[in-house]
């Protein structure tokens, strides 16, 4: 079932048409969010990121947009999934059909869809650097529009090259992001990951675990510029994300890293998940 602007459908009943600005401009956002028996992981985090994107993309905020009305949808449509623990939910913003590239309207419309969340963190995890295209720094690039076109290229890249995902690099070589989260890397006491003027995505479970880094009185946390030789030299790396929380990373190229200390933040942000911190 979709909830398309609040109304419960059959996949084959909702309407989009070829006018739909999320299809013909990318115009639109997206918020990826965990639902573990019937609670919103971060909830409060994914609903302030959405109305700073909304606002920053100059789309119209309905005044029922509160974050009581988008939690009663959200679970209003896992609701649907039985005998479903785990969902991943994806909540899409778009600007109402119209116009060219000047929109008839910044009113807009949201669909909602779950699944069965099912993955599993993996014991080995290789991972290498996209060099075909770059992810431009800027702000509008921390945002998560709809146009993934880079995250599409590179993911099939890391498909046909065995890989089990790519990191992307900006226009400077620095490292941004990886396809589907941040990154994190760990060098004896230092953990850096990129700045968000890199061009990262603004991610939810980077802003946990980076509150978790600063608060631990052995590790240093920088956000910071980093090049691709820094992972090669590193001692631990990591990926976040909403659903996956904290995958390490095992390979890059030829180097093997450790995944202690990786293992140890995973169990500390299941806690805040848990906490609903």
């Amino acid at each position: 079932m979709i909830n398309f602007n609040g109304e419960l459908l059959f996949k084959e009943n909702v309407k989009l048409t070829t006018n739909n600005r999320g299809f013909k401009y990318g115009d639109g956002i997206f918020e990826t969010i965990k639902v573990v028996n019937n609670k919103i992981i971060f909830w409060e985090d994914h609903y302030f990121r959405l109305m700073a994107s909304m606002r920053m993309l100059r789309m119209k905020i309905p005044m029922k947009f509160t974050l009581e009305f988008l939690e009663k949808e959200i679970l209003k449509t896992t609701a649907v999934l039985e005998n479903v623990t785990t969902n991943r939910v994806r909540l899409n913003v778009f600007r109402k059909d119209g116009g060219l590239y000047t929109p008839e309207t910044n009113q807009i419309d949201y669909l909602i869809e779950a699944s069965a969340a099912n993955y599993k963190v993996k014991e080995n995890y290789h991972v290498d650097v996209f060099k075909d295209f770059y992810n431009y720094s800027g702000l509008l690039s921390t945002i998560k529009t709809n146009n993934r076109m880079l995250n599409t290229l590179a993911s099939i890249f890391a498909d046909e090259n065995d890989l089990d995902n790519c990191i992307l690099l900006n226009e400077r070589k620095g490292v941004v992001e990886v396809t589907n989260g941040n990154i994190f890397v760990i060098k004896d006491s230092v953990i850096k990951t990129p700045a968000l003027t890199e061009g990262c995505i603004k991610g939810i479970v980077r802003k946990k675990v980076i509150d978790i880094i600063t608060k631990h009185k052995d590790f240093t946390l920088e956000e910071t510029a980093i090049s691709p030789f820094e992972i090669q030299k590193a001692d631990e790396v990591f990926i976040t994300n909403a659903i996956m929380g904290i995958q390490p990373v095992t390979k890059y190229k030829k180097k093997n890293f450790t995944v202690n200390f990786s293992k140890k933040l995973a169990a500390n942000l299941k806690v805040l998940e848990i906490a609903g911190n």
